[in-house]
């Protein structure tokens, strides 16, 4: 079993309001959990109006598999105009780690 977590720090373009903020982010959490099968979640700047962190995790028997659905992710969100990308970091759980 692998499992890939990708953490995706953004910045959000004109929003004013922590509620503009869940307006936008919600909808694209729902967008990669139905298109893509993964657990995601907003994860951090909760307090923060024109920041979010986003997490995304996935779990495959292949690591290539989990690779290139956290790649599409990753891609999906980056696509968003309303969002630049900061940073994006992926962790990983193998059958070797203890």
């Amino acid at each position: 079993m692998y499992v890939g977590a990708l953490e995706l720090d953004l910045l959000l373009g004109d929003v004013g309001s922590i509620k503009e903020k869940r307006s936008v982010v919600r909808p694209v959490v729902a967008e990669l959990k139905r298109k893509y099968a993964v657990s995601v979640a907003e994860a951090g700047h909760l307090d923060l109006h024109r920041r979010a962190l986003i997490g995304v995790a996935a779990v495959a028997a292949d690591p290539e598999h989990v690779t290139d659905v956290l790649d599409h992710c990753e891609r999906l969100v980056a696509s968003h105009p309303e969002f630049q990308v900061l940073s994006a970091r992926t962790r990983w759980l193998g059958p070797h780690d203890d």
